[in-house]
């Protein structure tokens, strides 16, 4: 950590959580807010699986960039580009009158999201040394990610017959652009690679074990994430005939649940060994995801669905403290291939949980969560005889 890092650590970390926050957004965005808009017009279950296609799709072509780009120009950039373009996102969805409209709002979405999930991890990353203060200040950054993705649900389970869900997704938007004008204000660190563009390091990173094994890890991750995010309140409102406004609730007690969670692994994780809890918590939300997929009720299935929330926490933030701790001088662009792969599940394995549910029905998403769970134990288990 460079010593305009050590003297602004307060408010490089400010701009981050908030950055983050806008992220969670972005993150609880789909899930959250198509159950309100499908009144103004038609959209299928597996409509959702192409919105995510879409966001998730622009999230992943940006990444690998986005990371090497950090690497030379610094984190200042996409911190503020990040949140304005989100807003802009946010007033268009908000003015949605056809599905097909959706479709450059979730775009604009995919890219700003991108740059704030990469540049606000590799920030906090780079302002601490030790593997176990990474893992730690990474869960706290998590926290904000999940203050910002409870926020819009419930803003909608409290507010959406009273205000409409246009103005609560102008709230939100204008939420986005304080947040660019916040980021442009502290000194950032200095570039780590500002005299060139590290891409020529690329292929030594992709040939890498650990590397490999972590992106790997972070594609089932971030896919679940994004299945939880963008099928929660479907799954409840057309699988159990739950009304929007409670749906919303049981999708701001899983974000909640993540919240709790990560602000207790922001205080273990600086004793604990991090690959062992990223296997404990892969375990465990595997069998929470089966007890949501078999529930018979529908507060037994929000149940389960909490419970996985909370296992969930700690997989992400606790695998990107490792990266950062062993590829400290090129985090952004290790960033960025982690990214990139998570992405990838984030992009596909909801598109696919979509075709799965509109098939055999919306239970077995849940199905497809609970494997992806199992997939990241095992994926843990190597990771912990490959790391340093």
């Amino acid at each position: 950590m460079n010593a305009c890092a050590g003297a602004n650590r307060g408010k490089l970390s400010g701009a981050a959580y908030a950055g983050m926050f806008v992220f969670g957004i972005v993150m609880a965005l789909v899930g959250a807010a198509l159950p309100a808009l499908a009144k103004q017009f038609q959209v299928g279950v597996a409509d959702v699986g192409a919105l995510l296609l879409a966001m998730n799709l622009t999230m992943l072509v940006c990444s690998l960039w986005i990371g090497v780009a950090i690497d030379h120009f610094g984190t200042k950039p996409p911190l503020v580009i990040g949140p304005l373009l989100v807003a802009s996102a946010l007033v268009l969805i908000a003015n949605a009158t056809r599905f097909a409209h959706m479709i450059p709002a979730v775009v604009l979405l995919g890219a700003g999201g991108s740059a704030l999930n990469t540049a606000t991890n590799n920030l906090v990353a780079d302002l601490y040394e030790d593997p176990g203060r990474k893992g730690a200040a990474l869960n706290m950054l998590g926290v904000f990610c999940g203050i910002g993705a409870l926020f819009l649900p419930l803003c909608l389970g409290a507010l959406l017959t009273a205000v409409g869900i246009q103005w609560l997704l102008i709230a939100a938007a204008a939420l986005g652009v304080l947040t660019a004008v916040f980021a442009a204000s502290p000194s950032y660190p200095v570039p780590k690679q500002q005299n060139r563009l590290p891409i020529a390091d690329m292929p030594r990173f992709l040939r890498s074990p650990l590397v490999l094994l972590m992106a790997g890890l972070l594609f089932f991750q971030s896919g679940v994430e994004f299945i939880m995010g963008g099928y929660v309140s479907v799954y409840l409102t057309r699988g159990f005939g739950m009304s929007i406004p409670a749906a919303s609730w049981v999708l701001a007690g899983y974000w909640a649940a993540i919240l709790v969670a990560r602000l207790m692994w922001s205080r273990v994780l600086t004793g604990a060994r991090p690959v062992h809890v990223v296997i404990g918590c892969a375990l465990m939300a595997a069998a929470a995801a089966a007890f949501t997929a078999v529930a018979p009720h529908p507060a037994l299935a929000g149940v389960g669905i909490c419970l996985t929330g909370l296992a969930l926490s700690g997989i992400f933030p606790t695998t990107l403290g490792v990266a950062g701790a062993a590829f400290q001088d090129h985090s952004g662009t290790v960033f960025g291939i982690l990214f990139t792969g998570a992405l990838t599940g984030g992009t596909l394995l909801p598109w696919l949980a979509g075709r799965i549910a509109a098939l055999a029905g919306l239970g077995w998403v849940f199905g497809v969560v609970a494997l992806a769970f199992v997939s990241i134990a095992i994926l843990g288990a190597a990771m912990r005889k490959t790391q340093i």
